[in-house]
């Protein structure tokens, strides 16, 4: 029986908040925005979760901007994927997963466009299985359903065990424990819970690091 894990796209695969900081700089100038108005669309951001059409509806009317909020979406799901980046290391590290016998796929709520052309440009669709993405199945993390897909598509049950590895400790930790599977947490610099259902089983720095704890686990 082949190991099963699975993997979280923004801000664990890709450098989600360098591509946005990158996109950030461009809006400001494309909108002939102040220093004071980036510093509000950073914090709106940090505060936002969920999909992004919630986020540009507030800044379309905090700074009464003339274009559709469908039109901001979408120009942002377009130009994302051109800003997203995976770390070499953690290209190599997925590769080395796969040729240990491991079935890989990424799991990630968002747009279908937008993360499906994510996952393309930076080339991690040759890296991984396959991959589930909220909008494309109607499920959202953390709920059990969209772990049970993607183990049912790279051809595995939850049944048997596996792992995921994220930064979310409620999407990505929480959801995958509750499905079952052991989890690898992305800190970022944050403190570790120590108890309850979002407390990881690991804690790394990176990637490359938490496939460095799935090959040393074996499964």
């Amino acid at each position: 029986m082949q190991p099963l894990a699975l993997f979280d796209l923004d801000n664990t695969l890709l450098d989600r908040d360098a591509a946005f900081a990158a996109w950030l700089d461009e809006f400001v100038t494309d909108h002939r925005l102040d220093d004071a108005a980036r510093a509000w669309l950073a914090a709106a951001d940090r505060r936002h979760s969920g999909p992004m059409d919630g986020w540009f509806r507030l800044v379309r009317e905090e700074f009464g901007l003339a274009e559709t909020v469908e039109v901001l979406w979408g120009r942002y799901r377009r130009r994302m994927p051109r800003l997203a980046v995976c770390r070499a290391e953690d290209k190599a590290a997925l590769g080395e997963l796969r040729a240990a016998g491991w079935r890989t796929a990424i799991v990630t709520n968002g747009m279908t466009d937008n993360q499906e052309a994510k996952i393309r440009r930076t080339g991690l669709a040759k890296l991984v299985d396959t991959w589930c993405i909220s909008a494309e199945v109607g499920i959202r993390k953390p709920e059990r359903g969209i772990f049970e897909l993607a183990a049912r598509r790279c051809g595995a049950r939850l049944a048997d065990g596996g792992w995921m590895t994220g930064d979310n400790l409620l999407q990505d930790i929480a959801g995958a424990r509750a499905a079952g599977l052991r989890t690898v947490w992305l800190h970022h610099g944050r403190p570790r819970p120590e108890a309850g259902p979002a407390a990881p089983h690991h804690v790394v720095g990176t990637v490359a690091e938490a496939a460095g704890v799935l090959l040393g686990a074996g499964g």
